[in-house]
């Protein structure tokens, strides 16, 4: 029993984001995991935009709620099928992964990070 929990440890420290810690996911690992999504017309990650509003996951379900810069974004789809699976890969033990694309409330550049605004020269 002893070397089972070791293991279990030792995998858990190694692989924090896998099935060893179900039940862990916290939002900022989630937002974490979504930098690696780049808006391709802006050069910036999404939740450095601001487009994430929510994150969460509970009983091994991850969703996430999160916007296009404005509604007319044609890259709408392909960047909430590319969030989905970032967090998939990520996240390989969550039971299910969702993430839902809303327009309530618009997107504003406040909701940038500085580093965002740092990208892009906004002060």
């Amino acid at each position: 029993m002893i070397a089972v929990v070791c293991l279990h440890n030792r995998l858990a420290r190694l692989f924090p984001f896998q099935a060893y810690n179900k039940g862990m996911i916290g939002k900022e690992d989630i937002l974490d995991a979504l930098r690696e999504v780049i808006d391709p017309e802006i050069g910036v990650n999404v939740t450095d935009l601001g487009l994430v509003y929510e994150a969460g996951e509970k009983d091994g379900a991850i969703s996430v709620k999160m916007t296009m810069t404005t509604a007319a974004c044609p890259l709408g789809g392909l960047i909430r099928d590319q969030a989905r699976n970032v967090l998939k890969k990520r996240f390989p033990a969550a039971a299910s992964v969702d993430v839902e694309l809303v327009w309530s409330p618009p997107w504003s550049a406040d909701m940038m990070s500085a580093e965002a605004r740092r990208k892009l020269g906004i002060k």
